[in-house]
């Protein structure tokens, strides 16, 4: 089992961790985007962003309080999917629909990001091919 969360766990992370490496390097692109979108400061909010994809990424692949590291992208995810993907506001029906993609795809993914922060908190130590173990105890 080890080996199969330590997949799961490079594989999850490589997703936020090539978009965290976007953020950063192309934060004036990808601020004229949040700008757009009508993010206040989103050159700023794109550094954010990008720093907390970074360190939950690299906790969840390193196995360094995995737990942290999953609820740090839960945090990233949600405000993303409600400030990001507004699908409610699009009045031509591609765009809706693209959106709501996209908006469904972060929460599904910050679902994803809690389920595995009550794994790790649940199994804690037991699970290895990890640096440390969890930051918080469930059950």
């Amino acid at each position: 089992m080890d080996v199969l969360v330590l997949i799961g766990r490079i594989l999850f992370a490589l997703l936020f961790l090539t978009s965290a490496v976007g953020h950063l390097t192309k934060t004036k692109a990808m601020a004229g985007y949040a700008a757009a979108k009508g993010l206040p400061v989103p050159a700023a909010a794109v550094a954010g962003s990008g720093l907390l994809m970074l360190a939950g990424s690299l906790s969840l692949l390193l196995g360094a309080w995995a737990d942290l590291g999953a609820l740090l992208l839960a945090v990233f995810l949600v405000p993303a999917a409600l400030t990001m993907h507004r699908f409610w506001q699009e009045t031509e029906p591609m765009a809706r629909q693209q959106e709501m993609i996209h908006f469904q795809k972060d929460f599904a993914l910050a679902g994803a990001c809690l389920m595995l922060l009550a794994f790790f908190s649940y199994v804690g130590h037991d699970l290895g091919l990890t640096l440390t173990g969890p930051l918080f105890a469930v059950g």
